[in-house]
């Protein structure tokens, strides 16, 4: 099985801030609706159409162009992509799949460095 064979689409793009209200309150403007929102974090989902914004209270790399904390694509099963990823020998960040209680029943994530050094996540919304 293919790597490719994991992941289907971009899931969500990350971005920190500073203020979560004044990030809810501008990409509302922009006509995204909030999808998510978790004390765990905290953290928010907005969404516009496809494209997904995950935003959280961070001083990381904000008030700076380029502020994009990750990329995330989907995945529908996080533990084969993992062991996939590995094998491959891609550069991984996380020695084993994280969890989170994002949505109903949590999430499940690990990331991997590109080439320049990008963290690029693969996310399974867990069923």
């Amino acid at each position: 099985m293919a790597f490719t064979d994991h992941f289907d689409d971009i899931q969500h793009v990350g971005i920190p801030t500073t203020d979560l209200k004044r990030a809810e309150d501008f990409w509302s403007s922009l006509g995204f609706e909030k999808i998510g929102d978790f004390a765990a974090g905290p953290v928010i989902f907005m969404k516009y159409g496809h494209l997904v914004i995950e935003t959280w209270l961070s001083d990381e790399g904000t008030g700076k162009a380029g502020a994009i904390n990750h990329i995330s694509m989907n995945t529908d099963d996080a533990d084969a992509a993992f062991a996939e990823a590995k094998a491959m020998g891609l550069t991984m960040v996380n020695d084993e799949v994280q969890q989170l209680p994002f949505w109903e029943k949590g999430i499940k994530f690990f990331n991997i460095l590109t080439p320049d050094g990008v963290t690029l996540e693969f996310c399974e919304i867990v069923k």
